[in-house]
């Protein structure tokens, strides 16, 4: 019994305490904002750089992705927002009124990745007729919207990390 208890003290199963919180974040924050529209952000600079057939590539996959999160978002937008509401209230509800450390990790989480869906999906109806350097400005202005909210959203969740942290008390 001493072996399990020896190795939970030291594993730490805790959210914000736990390395893999913050690999999770990471990898979240970097993927979203990394794939722009459902496009890499290479193809965006090599189209503007290069042109030919690398924009008409990137305008082929912008105009793809773009029906898809719009035909999403018409299609199933009223039972997606039903659901989503449901998971937040519930997320921010179990974690900041019950103190459920687990749903406020969350909740750092989920709620700017609900941001993240509705910006691309208002983007993904402002790109889907526009060509050449007006679609370039989209998806960069898209990107640097969602670099701008990984940073605030990692910077509210390592501070209420540490708070966390620190009036829990372990040692």
């Amino acid at each position: 019994m001493d072996f399990y208890v020896t190795a939970f003290e030291l594993i730490d199963l805790r959210s914000f305490s736990n390395l893999w919180f913050w690999i999770m974040l990471a990898v979240f924050w970097s993927t979203a904002s990394h794939y722009v529209l459902g496009v890499p952000y290479d193809m965006v600079t090599r189209a503007a750089k290069q042109g030919g057939q690398a924009a008409q590539d990137l305008q082929d996959l912008v105009r793809i992705n773009a029906n898809r999160l719009t035909y999403i978002a018409e299609e199933a937008g009223l039972l997606l927002t039903v659901f989503a509401a449901f998971i937040t209230t519930l997320l921010l509800g179990m974690g900041f009124f019950y103190g459920v450390e687990f749903c406020q990790a969350l909740s750092l989480i989920f709620v700017p990745m609900l941001m993240i869906f509705a910006l691309s999906v208002r983007n993904a109806r402002r790109a889907n007729g526009a060509e050449g350097e007006a679609l370039y400005r989209i998806l960069r202005r898209h990107r640097i919207a969602i670099q701008v909210l990984g940073m605030f959203s990692i910077l509210v969740s390592s501070m209420w990390g540490m708070y966390v942290n620190i009036t829990t008390g372990v040692l």
